[in-house]
């Protein structure tokens, strides 16, 4: 059964490896928990925060195309409540040289800042509180 102490994962492949890492850590903030090579052909890296209930995956193999995201509305959305809190992380997302894109849905262009990852895939940093 799910509950508030399942950890989450969210995983995909990617064919832009390193700047995807580069994007979701020098941008985005997160740091690198663990990585592998060739794990049955798969080359993969976790990013998340120390102690935080979720992170991402990124993985590779070699020979297969992952492709680029379906829409412009796929999208991983990081609520900072604190408004000094968000600016510092769109400020170091402009310090990565990562410039913000409008978002496909204007809900998220209101109270926040959205950024296409190297595969097309959205981050919003969304100046708001989360519901849950």
């Amino acid at each position: 059964m799910i509950t508030s102490e399942t950890t989450l994962r969210v995983a995909r492949p990617t064919d832009n490896f390193d700047e995807v890492v580069r994007f979701y850590t020098e941008g985005v903030g997160l740091t690198v928990l663990g990585s592998f090579q060739d794990h049955e052909g798969f080359d993969g890296v976790m990013l998340g925060l120390a102690g935080a209930p979720y992170h991402l995956e990124f993985t590779r193999k070699r020979g297969h195309v992952a492709g680029r995201a379906p829409t412009e509305d796929n999208l991983l959305v990081f609520y900072l409540p604190d408004k000094q809190v968000w600016q510092a992380a769109v400020d170091q997302m402009a310090a990565a040289g990562y410039q913000a894109v409008s978002a496909h849905n204007p809900y998220w262009d209101r109270d926040g800042s959205t950024y296409e990852d190297p595969d097309g895939y959205r981050v919003v940093l969304q100046n708001a509180t989360w519901l849950g």
